[in-house]
């Protein structure tokens, strides 16, 4: 039996007897050392270090084994001992020892993963507790007027909270990289449906993604999948009130946002004297530019959409028609304002803002069988009548962008769209609105400026320039004050610098319970805020920044303060106990 393939550091030549002999040739250079060890125990010891794990090498005792294969070595008798199945390096003993140690060891295991992993936030980290809680604090005790801004209910934060976001879930329903998914399939699948049940949307002929991190997110997602770089897009002028995401670069030419980095982006404005989108311009403009894709939609203009008329410049420039909903996505599902897929192939949006749901994106686009003829220039599906836009925007959002979804924002997303479609949530949104004008009008009678002169949805956009002031400085000042407002450029003026415009939104404190008559109120807090901006700058000299620092412990903002703080204590605070 030849044994010079054994995967062992001797080459030798093994024989299954006794009797057997070592070959010399075997050996080779090695016969002068192997000759001068043999007579040595020091030399079994060699044996034994270079052996091969699958063999025992043993001095030969009294005892047989017939199963062992035996040989002699220079007149030492040698046994390879096969390794037995029952593990014979262990005696019955020693395995009974090990099972009551293994038992111990696992309930320390159990142990130590409990203390680990069920310590509340307080005890885990208080640190981010501490600051958790002020965060709180300062939610409850503000008057909220962001207009991209909302409050979740209880249930949306638990489910934000939940296990589902210990799962990798890359891919789509159905179709995932890793396995273990059938739950998380449900969810994502239940979250699409009511998506589109929550705008009232033929699923034959829409379909939904609602996978996208942001808004932001799912508008470059639209471009990937649909444009090569360097295409065209259009959209809003940034000053106009569009959206960095609809392509945005300085006046000095400097690209700011991906979408004109990789993409070439033309603006269109307002009228200047009006506030409201020069439709005549927007047209003229596009026929010359002729963009691959047109954006309808913005975060700062107040007034409705004509989708009409651009979906007719979208044909003429033979061109995709995209909407950006984000901010009246929940009017839109409330039927209080103008709908875009009457229209549109392509419309997108946030899930936090109006619709008061989780941070994230969503994108709604056409499929199936085309009803209108579309443009020429983008081949989206012309030749065989159906829309493509499925399954090159689901490969944008995946792989192409994004990693794994967000399982806990998705199912927080269909919780929160289950209550869209309700009539719970028509009723606020009609509220929503009803206190934005309430607002407006309130500051009209006060001699404010708003663009567009009031607000067909939920925003109102406050020219500050009339007043003397920045709407930095103002914004600053309504901090310190617990007013939380932002500041916002507006046509004709040095936005990039020194915006001159306040974007004001109700649907957050609407959320908590404001009517028309609370906005009144909020109307004349906003004023005294102004008088105090007035007084601080006419008063101290210097630096913003500087002037701060000692405005903490101001008599008339710590006035103004108190009585935001009073205001705010009174109303409800949806998804958490104060």
């Amino acid at each position: 039996m030849d044994f010079r393939h054994a995967q062992s550091d001797l080459s030798l030549r093994f024989s299954s007897h006794a009797t057997s002999s070592i070959s010399r040739s075997s050996i080779g250079d090695n016969s002068s050392y192997l000759c001068s060890t043999a007579s040595n125990s020091s030399y079994l010891l060699e044996l034994r270090e270079q052996k091969d794990e699958k063999f025992n090498f043993v001095k030969g005792d009294p005892d047989d084994h017939s199963d062992d294969e035996k040989f002699s070595l220079l007149g030492q008798p040698l046994r390879v001992k096969r390794q037995r199945d029952s593990q014979s390096f262990l005696n019955q003993d020693s395995a009974k020892r090990l099972a009551i140690m293994d038992e111990s060891s696992l309930e320390a295991r159990r142990t130590s993963v409990r203390a680990w992993g069920n310590q509340s936030l307080r005890i885990a980290d208080p640190e981010i507790h501490d600051i958790m809680a002020k965060e709180k604090q300062r939610q409850y005790r503000g008057i909220e007027l962001v207009a991209s801004e909302n409050f979740v209910c209880r249930a949306v934060m638990e489910a934000l909270g939940s296990h589902l976001t210990n799962k990798y879930s890359e891919g789509m329903p159905g179709a995932r990289y890793y396995t273990g998914n059938q739950h998380i399939d449900e969810i994502e699948l239940l979250c699409c449906e009511r998506a589109l049940a929550a705008f009232d949307l033929d699923p034959e002929k829409w379909g939904v993604n609602v996978q996208p991190y942001s808004c932001t997110s799912a508008n470059f997602a639209v471009y990937t999948g649909l444009l090569l770089p360097k295409d065209r897009i259009m959209g809003l002028d940034s000053a106009s009130g569009g959206h960095l995401s609809h392509g945005y670069y300085t006046p000095g030419g400097k690209k700011i946002s991906a979408a004109s980095i990789f993409f070439q982006s033309l603006p269109y404005k307002v009228n200047p004297l009006t506030g409201y989108v020069d439709y005549d311009k927007l047209e003229e403009k596009a026929l010359d530019y002729r963009p691959k894709i047109l954006i309808c939609g913005g975060s700062s203009y107040p007034r409705e959409w004509d989708y009409g008329r651009c979906r007719q410049i979208a044909d003429k420039c033979g061109g995709i028609l995209m909407s950006d909903m984000s901010h009246i996505s929940g009017l839109v599902a409330a039927k209080e304002c103008a709908s875009p897929f009457q229209y549109c192939d392509i419309v997108t949006s946030t899930t936090h803002k109006s619709l008061r749901g989780p941070r994230g994106g969503i994108i709604f686009f056409r499929r199936g069988l085309k009803s209108r003829k579309q443009g020429v220039l983008l081949n989206h599906g012309e030749e065989t009548g159906t829309y493509d836009f499925e399954d090159r925007i689901n490969f944008s959002v995946f792989p192409s962008l994004q990693g794994g979804p967000h399982n806990n924002h998705i199912a927080a997303l269909a919780i929160a769209l289950k209550q869209v479609a309700s009539l719970e949530y028509r009723v606020y949104i009609r509220q929503v609105k009803k206190n934005a004008q309430a607002l407006a009008s309130a500051l009209l009678r006060r001699k404010c400026r708003l663009v567009t002169d009031g607000t067909d949805n939920h925003l109102v956009l406050w020219d500050l320039i009339p007043l003397g002031l920045t709407a930095k400085n103002y914004e600053k000042i309504c901090e310190l004050c617990h007013i939380t407002v932002n500041k916002c450029a507006i046509y004709g003026d040095n936005g990039a610098i020194s915006p001159g415009g306040v974007r004001i939104g109700t649907p957050a404190m609407t959320t908590r319970g404001c009517l028309e008559a609370d906005f009144e109120t909020i109307a004349e807090i906003l004023l005294k805020a102004v008088q105090i901006t007035k007084m601080v700058l006419h008063r101290e000299h210097g630096k913003l920044k500087d002037i701060m620092k000692n405005l903490q412990n101001n008599k008339d903002i710590m006035e103004l303060r108190n009585r935001v703080e009073a205001f705010a204590a009174s109303l409800a605070m949806p998804g958490f106990d104060i």
